[in-house]
């Protein structure tokens, strides 16, 4: 039987008195909504005020009314954080897109390989241009926005949709550069 390991991070991880009140409210929020406090919050609490910035930023991309459905904002989560093979971030938002409503087999396909999902034409889009802007940002043009265009959105869905991409490439390196592991109840949540 395979474990998660005790550790959560390669670097240590503060307790909660030894950080900033707003970290710690932030983790007592944390265990009244979801149960227990996501490891991100903890491991990245070790250096606070920087880790409130990114959690402000993070949480307006992805958990408040956004240009872009929360499914589809979790859908290009899992998608760059599997190109990324960041493990936190696959498991962790592989559970927010069930919980967003996205059928377990369909999102763990999409955790895998977007390719092989039964994807509608405008995830399918979506995925692609995560992939391409993950994969080789410098080849990036206007003419790649078309097929967004085609599938309908608009320009608020578009910088939101680069937006979102560029926040999991950004913790995608944090979290595999310091070892997160993910909380072991994203592994059975919305399943």
């Amino acid at each position: 039987m395979t474990t998660i390991p005790d550790r959560i991070s390669f670097l240590p991880v503060p307790t909660e008195t030894e950080v900033p009140e707003g970290v710690a409210k932030l983790w007592k929020k944390a265990q009244i909504n979801l149960g227990f406090v996501p490891n991100v919050f903890k491991a990245q609490a070790l250096n606070g005020e920087q880790f409130q910035a990114w959690w402000s930023y993070f949480n307006l991309l992805l958990n408040k009314e956004g240009h872009l459905s929360g499914q589809e904002r979790e859908l290009v989560a899992v998608v760059v954080s599997s190109i990324n093979a960041c493990l936190y971030c696959a498991v962790s938002h592989g559970a927010a897109l069930r919980l967003a409503g996205m059928d377990a087999a369909k999102a763990d396909a999409v955790a895998v390989n977007w390719r092989q999902a039964p994807l509608t034409p405008r995830e399918a889009v979506l995925c692609r241009y995560a992939e391409q802007l993950t994969r080789d940002p410098a080849s990036l043009t206007q003419a790649d926005l078309e097929p967004l265009r085609t599938a309908g959105l608009g320009d608020h869905q578009i910088m939101e949709l680069v937006q979102v991409i560029g926040m999991f490439n950004l913790t995608n390196r944090v979290s595999s550069a310091l070892g997160f592991v993910p909380n072991a109840e994203y592994y059975a949540a919305g399943r």
